[in-house]
């Protein structure tokens, strides 16, 4: 306990204090009081929290006078823009723009005294100005998209063209006509894989062919990427393949011109895109050649699959991508290696501002280099960025900077707004966010004057270490911030990213770009083989890297996150990179705590069952494995399944002996005589009964059933002629045929290709309440949505459910 002391002056009894001659000593008291420790904790706590919130107001101020506000403007109309996309149902845009006109208007006569509320008006006019660009996005792009499966003869001029390498070429055509069926709802343009050509259809060719149309893949499970959401604005209305090799209408004829001035010039770029992509396989045969192709063009088809997925298993995925390392690596070789050579000459180097001129030569080659890459969104987002760094050198502004960032990130939101939600935009800016903001924090760090380290014979060995330790931090920190993106689009994390990027930097450094600058300059006059060979090599100890490290098994499977978790971490990671104050240490906080709550509170209790959008793949799901309805399922869906529900194991059916009735190939429509039916209904029982649990017992190309640990019996049948039998013999029932009802007469749950095609995807839990079941879609009022409302009947949209079972076969 602490004393205080004080004095006292007490003048003599009946005495003033004037007269100081009668005045005595001081007296001396000693009273106790109370410290700051013994002050109650109530009384405390508000005054440490006014101090913390004079602290933060300080702090944001301080963001404020930095221009750091003005960085989170890309963030609040990306954020407007994924609202829109992700609602239930579309917004007036009348609304919208009212709702923008008046909070633009409250932003005007705001008191510019009430800084807080100016800047949250801003911020909300920059989230309603996101979503008008998203509903004007999505008018415009006003793709139709194909109703459902179907076999038709496709008429179309070829627009683009890519191959495989295995004499497999996917062609973007613009569809002039179809025929028996002729589509009501035909799509405006299409992707179509054709095999068995003598040689490739060129750019403009009109070719028609026999053609097995699908409509952009839904999700593969609820929650999942849905594919013909970047279909819609991709332009892209069906996908498909050629029954045998499709012809040229005219033979005679040459490429057909486009239709407009713009598209022309487009197609030339394509033209000049394909003619680079084929010279370069034609020097380097195999993976090396098609992997060099798609540095240069974004061509990645004719890269094989196995070495494919040993980059993506690697952590080295992203050189492929025509992104900020390309074109950082292709700029800066060009603007070094141009100063250098204008340096040579005195007179020009001390008449003229050589660096400025390097950076116009820079500019003009990163943006030949965007327009042969095929304008993918990674290509978009680095070629701005790049192209504002080379302008500020222009004005003697600093060229790497999150303004600059930020910048590019608002052009792209802006012109395209639907990728936002897309991966490659979130991972793109997220590793750019995190290495710019990594980059400023080191630029401004205390430095030591360290005289040892200047030493002649030591600076090799400083100038060695800097450069892997800036190669190690650059993988450091671009292979954490995108970390979480990867599992939120892919479910999974690859361990051994880091080795493998400090292997492979050096390489693609000093080998591979800049003798793939030099060999595309020396192109045009057909000297490009010999730099072509050294990129092959070093692409060759890439590959080697590659399997290498992708042969340790570094992948690590992590499963769906909850939507809660990707948003809270994603805002946390914003404050973090964006903020230049303690203030940014709030977004550590955020992540720590949001992913503390994740690992310790109980995970989403998996789904007993799961059915594809078409009904034709079902699997049971275990804790270990997925037992599915097929013995070699379809790698797109059940790779997707796998990686979601974190099952590596596949537990194929059990092959029955027992024929097909009616026999394989015959009419779908066709109905069972009353003994079939017992037969097959007997079989299914027997079949039930005599096999494994929580495992299909099949008869190929009829039916597969199988008992449920919880007692409930599952059948899918591949033929509608079944459908009484399974009925009578399931709890469940699945077909990918499209009837025109949706129960059973018995009581099954089922499931129809008509009926999946308006959900989507399923996943179903045995709850005590009953059956649980989780779609893919809860309405079809979305632009990208729409087509599964069709009725090519009735040439109509429609949501009317369909009528329930009279006769179920019997």
């Amino acid at each position: 306990m602490q004393e205080l002391t004080t004095v006292e002056l007490r003048p003599e009894a009946g005495e003033g204090l004037a007269d100081s001659s009668s005045f005595s000593p001081p007296v001396v008291v000693t009273r106790p009081t109370r410290t700051q420790s013994a002050t109650p904790l109530r009384h405390r706590l508000p005054a440490a929290a006014s101090q913390l919130l004079r602290a933060g107001m300080r702090m944001l101020g301080e963001e404020a006078d930095h221009g750091r506000l003005l960085l989170f403007s890309p963030v609040f109309l990306g954020a407007g823009s994924a609202v829109w996309f992700l609602a239930a149902s579309d917004f007036s845009l009348v609304a919208s723009l009212l709702c923008l006109s008046a909070v633009t208007v409250a932003v005007l006569i705001a008191s510019r005294s009430r800084a807080a509320v100016r800047a949250t008006l801003l911020a909300l006019s920059l989230v309603v100005c996101g979503m008008v660009t998203a509903q004007f996005e999505s008018r415009r792009a006003s793709t139709v998209i194909l109703d459902s499966s179907v076999t038709t003869t496709v008429t179309g001029r070829v627009e683009r063209r890519e191959g495989d390498g295995r004499g497999r070429w996917r062609y973007i055509l613009a569809v002039t006509g179809t025929k028996a069926p002729e589509l009501k709802r035909r799509p405006e343009r299409i992707t179509a894989i054709a095999r068995g050509a003598d040689a490739a259809f060129e750019i403009g060719d009109i070719i028609t062919g026999r053609a097995r149309l699908t409509p952009p893949a839904g999700p593969a499970l609820p929650e999942l990427n849905d594919f013909s959401f970047g279909a819609y604005f991709d332009g892209i209305g069906a996908n498909g393949f050629f029954y045998g090799a499709p012809t040229k209408v005219d033979a005679q004829a040459g490429p057909q011109a486009a239709r407009s001035t713009a598209e022309t010039l487009l197609e030339g770029l394509y033209r000049l895109r394909s003619g680079i992509g084929d010279r370069i396989r034609s020097i380097l045969p195999g993976d090396t050649g098609a992997f060099a192709a798609a540095l240069v063009t974004d061509e990645r088809r004719a890269i094989s699959n196995e070495t494919t997925e040993a980059l993506r298993q690697s952590g080295l995925a992203h050189i492929i991508a025509i992104s900020g390392l390309n074109m950082a690596l292709s700029a800066g070789i060009f603007f070094v290696g141009f100063r250098m050579l204008l340096s040579l000459f005195p007179g020009i180097a001390e008449a003229y501002p050589t660096k400025k001129i390097a950076a116009a030569g820079a500019l003009i080659a990163v943006t030949a280099y965007f327009l042969i890459s095929g304008f993918a969104v990674s290509a978009e987002r680095a070629f701005i960025m790049m192209a504002i760094m080379l302008v500020a050198v222009f004005f003697d502004r600093p060229s790497i900077s999150l303004r600059n960032v930020a910048l590019s990130a608002l052009v792209i939101v802006v012109i395209s707004p639907s990728e936002v939600l897309g991966p490659s935009f979130q991972m793109s800016f997220a590793a750019t966010l995190a290495l710019v903001s990594g980059y400023q924090l080191w630029k401004d760090r205390r430095v030591r004057e360290n005289a040892f380290l200047k030493l002649p014979i030591i600076r090799p060995f400083v100038t060695v270490a800097g450069f892997f330790g800036g190669i190690f931090l650059t993988s450091l920190i671009g292979g954490f911030s995108t970390a979480l993106f990867s599992i939120e689009h892919f479910h999974r994390l690859t361990a051994y990213g880091l080795p493998a990027n400090l292997a492979t930097m050096p390489i693609i450094s000093f080998i591979i770009m800049p003798a793939g600058l030099l060999a595309m300059l020396l192109m045009p006059f057909g000297l490009d083989v010999l730099p072509w060979k050294v990129v092959g090599f070093g692409l060759d100890l890439v590959i080697a890297v590659a399997k290498t490290v992708s042969g340790w098994d570094g992948n690590i499977d992590v499963g769906r996150l909850p939507a809660w978790y990707f948003a809270v971490a994603v805002a946390g990671f914003l404050l973090l990179t964006l903020l230049r104050t303690r203030l940014r240490h709030v977004g550590t906080s955020i992540i720590a705590v949001a992913t503390l709550i994740l690992l310790l509170l109980p995970g989403p209790r998996p789904p007993d069952l799961v059915i594809s959008e078409d009904g034709s793949l079902v699997a049971i799901v275990e804790a270990a494995a997925m037992a599915s309805n097929r013995e070699r399922p379809p790698d797109f869906i059940f790779d997707q399944w796998q990686r979601a529900l974190v099952l590596p194991r596949h537990d194929p059916p059990k092959m029955l002996d027992g024929p097909a009735i009616p026999p394989e190939g015959e009419d779908r429509r066709v109905r069972l005589s009353r003994d079939q039916q017992n037969e097959a209904r007997t079989a299914m029982r027997a079949a039930t009964a005599g096999g494994d649990a929580n495992r299909f017992s099949c008869v190929k190309k009829a039916w597969c059933t199988s008992r449920l640990a919880n007692g409930q019996v599952v059948t899918v049948i591949d033929n509608a002629a079944y459908l009484g039998p399974a009925c009578d013999a399931a709890d469940i029932v699945v077909t990918s045929v499209r009837l025109r009802f949706n129960s059973c007469r018995s009581g099954a749950t089922l499931f129809t290709g008509e009926t999946l095609r308006r959900t989507g995807s399923i996943e179903l839990r045995f709850t005590d309440a009953g059956l649980e079941v989780a779609t893919a879609f809860d309405a079809l009022s979305r632009p990208w949505m729409r087509h599964r409302a069709y009725d090519w009947r009735s040439n109509s949209f429609t949501e009317s459910g369909l009528a329930n079972v009279s006769d179920s076969g019997e």
